[in-house]
């Protein structure tokens, strides 16, 4: 019976570990959206301070240096009645006009330091009407000129209100200015306060999380994986008790009933194990009977036929002068037939014995077992004038048995000579180089001939034993040639077909695999001969 069946209510690993992730996640939530508004406050007044206060302070400094200009532009035309001394205060006015400009526009939230500009710039055309243009106005050039006593002191009560109007713009400025930084420390210190709180959360967090995932998972995780490396180790009886939490519990519960199938698995393995030694043993005799009918027909079959084709000679020979043409024709029919079960007999050997009897596995040099196959071959190769072109960077080194793949190159050189086209002398060309399709680790190889070749539809045929496209009057052979070739270059691992877009005569070609220590691969490797 399973914990949930059991009705355990008790919350999972997954479940703590959900909930204490919650509360993270609220934590996290909570001093995200804090920390946002503090950073949105904290930005809203620090860009008022560096974008609005402060440029506003400069622009008033600039305003006011302006009417002082003005002021002493005034006093000194008054004095030397030259023009020249009125360029500063033409200068000044548009100081004045832009300087106020800049004020209006950085502090146009701020009403309380719009209305110090307000007076400020009441105050200066007041002071231009009643003393500067009137007195710029009585002064003339070329005479001694002397000002009005009141409309000096006109002039000076005026700009002493100016004086009184720039401190306290300044003043309310500068208060400005200490209200802003008091407000972003305010805000500083409140946002240093949530991240303190939110690291402190986080930390218990971590701590809280830590002691769970100890108590409630690495601890009865341990004492499970404890239990199964003694399992493991060959404990097959030792059962698998469900601790912890309930999922836990669940996982051990599965661990035991995966226990428990492998040791019913484990019984019926060796079960199986003994039904297939006994089977492998009565194949290996079976095998051993094989290969005793193998050797019988090898020798106790043929006998039989040496002495038909013996006596059918020693028949034609004592009584050849009685027969007749007719009786003549029998005996050769009988002595060419028992040759030809000979060979298939023979032949019918070789190619059951590949792979099985007396397999060798060597380096063999390709170019050697070659010169082995056309040393074979030499008469028919003479008697035809055949030529054989072979790669000029030679052949590479491979592991195999060097007889059947000296048996390879006969079979397919053998017969691009056989099956040659009349009148024209055969011509078999050899090529080889690594990488098969995407494969680099197999040797590709080709033998081209000019002769008769093989139409597309009998390109799988010509591979199964004894099948021939051609009568025994035609050709002689026993059927069995390439299919003799197909099973030796499987038995070392590679695979050979014919390449019907080659037209002029037969192309096969096949790969074997490339031997790990094959000295002749970087000298052959991506070449075509």
């Amino acid at each position: 019976m399973s914990p949930d069946q059991r009705g355990v209510r008790a919350l999972t690993v997954e479940g703590w570990q959900y909930l204490v992730l919650a509360i993270m996640a609220v934590v996290v939530l909570a001093g995200g959206i804090a920390m946002a508004v503090l950073l949105g406050r904290t930005d809203r007044v620090s860009s008022e301070l560096t974008e609005r206060i402060q440029p506003s302070r400069v622009a008033a400094y600039q305003l006011q240096a302006a009417l002082r200009d003005q002021e002493t532009a005034v006093r000194g035309y008054l004095i030397s009645a030259n023009r020249q001394f009125l360029i500063p205060y033409d200068e000044g006015r548009t100081v004045e006009g832009e300087a106020s400009a800049d004020i209006r526009q950085l502090e146009q939230s701020r009403p309380d330091l719009l209305d110090d500009l307000d007076a400020i710039e009441l105050a200066s055309g007041s002071w231009r009407t009643n003393y500067a243009e009137p007195a710029i106005a009585s002064v003339k050039p070329g005479v001694e000129n002397v000002v009005d006593p009141r409309l000096t002191e006109i002039g000076k009560s005026e700009f002493d209100r100016l004086r009184t109007l720039f401190a306290t713009q300044n003043e309310h400025l500068a208060q400005a200015r200490t209200e802003g930084i008091a407000e972003l420390d305010h805000f500083r210190t409140w946002r240093n306060g949530v991240l303190i709180a939110m690291l402190a959360a986080f930390v218990v967090t971590m701590v809280l999380l830590a002691v769970l995932l100890r108590r409630a998972l690495v601890r009865p995780l341990t004492r499970l994986a404890a239990a199964c490396r003694r399992v493991a180790q060959g404990n097959f009886g030792e059962r698998i008790v469900s601790q912890g939490p309930r999922d836990i519990r669940l996982i051990a519960l599965d661990v035991e009933n995966m226990r428990q199938r492998i040791v019913d698995e484990l019984e019926s393995s060796r079960a199986a194990t003994e039904a297939l030694d006994a089977h492998a043993e009565e194949l290996r005799r079976s095998n051993a009977e094989l290969e005793q009918f193998a050797y019988v027909a090898s020798h106790d079959l043929q006998e039989p036929l040496r002495k038909v084709t013996s006596f059918c000679q020693l028949l034609e020979k004592r009584y050849g002068d009685k027969l007749d043409e007719r009786g003549i024709e029998y005996i050769g029919f009988a002595v060419d037939g028992a040759k030809r079960m000979q060979v298939l007999i023979n032949d019918l050997l070789t190619f059951s014995r590949v792979g099985r009897l007396n397999a060798t596995e060597a380096d063999v040099d390709l170019d050697a077992v070659l010169d082995a196959a056309l040393s074979n071959l030499a008469t028919s190769i003479e008697e035809t004038n055949a030529v054989i072109e072979r790669p000029a960077e030679g052949l590479p080194t491979i592991k195999g048995d060097p007889t059947l793949l000296s048996m390879l190159w006969q079979n397919l050189i053998g017969n691009a000579v056989k099956f040659r086209r009349e009148g024209v002398e055969p011509r078999v060309v050899i090529e080889c180089h690594r990488g098969a399709g995407v494969d680099d680790q197999m040797w590709s190889f080709s033998v081209s001939d000019n002769g008769i070749g093989i139409a597309p539809e009998f390109s799988d045929k010509v591979f199964i034993i004894f099948q021939r496209l051609h009568g025994r009057d035609a050709y002689s052979g026993t059927g069995i040639g390439l299919a003799l070739c197909k099973k030796i270059v499987e038995h070392h691992g590679g695979t050979i077909w014919i390449d019907t877009s080659h037209t002029d005569g037969t192309r096969f070609e096949f790969t074997l695999p490339v031997a790990v220590d094959d000295t002749a691969a970087p000298l052959l490797e991506g070449s075509t001969s």
